[in-house]
């Protein structure tokens, strides 16, 4: 029982580390998934280029494009044969990444849905990070 939970906090450790593409601190952080160290299976690559791809939308600021690629992965993962824990981070996520998407386009109740709810599933740093930046944004 020890080693599993070694090795699932280990797995999240790199996963977090290889999820995410860090910005300034006064800026909205995006996630990505580094495709480099996951499993080259067909299911996985779906979500992982709708997930990695909304991301690269938003830095291009093609936020609708962004929003609607978030929204696939969001589907992708829930139908996905991964480890529940790495489908729950995941999915927090994506649902930070969107409602980046979705501040940015001026969208700020959807969006702060978005923060609340990615919060709610997984309290990572970045998620975290994104909410209380849009709470101060929209003085909250």
């Amino acid at each position: 029982m020890f080693s599993t939970l070694m090795k699932r906090v280990a797995l999240s450790s790199l996963l977090t580390c290889s999820a995410m593409a860090v910005a300034d601190q006064s800026d909205y952080k995006l996630m990505v998934i580094d495709q480099s160290i996951t499993a080259d299976v067909a299911e996985n690559r779906q979500y992982e280029q709708a997930f990695n791809d909304c991301a690269l939308s938003v830095k291009e600021k093609k936020f609708s494009e962004a929003e609607t690629l978030c929204s696939k992965a969001i589907s992708l993962l829930s139908t996905s044969k991964v480890p529940s824990y790495k489908r729950r981070e995941l999915t927090s996520f994506t649902l930070s990444n969107r409602g980046v998407a979705r501040i940015m386009s001026e969208n700020d109740t959807a969006a702060l849905s978005d923060f609340y709810e990615a919060v709610q599933i997984s309290g990572n740093e970045l998620v975290e990070h994104n909410l209380t930046r849009a709470k101060k944004n929209l003085a909250l």
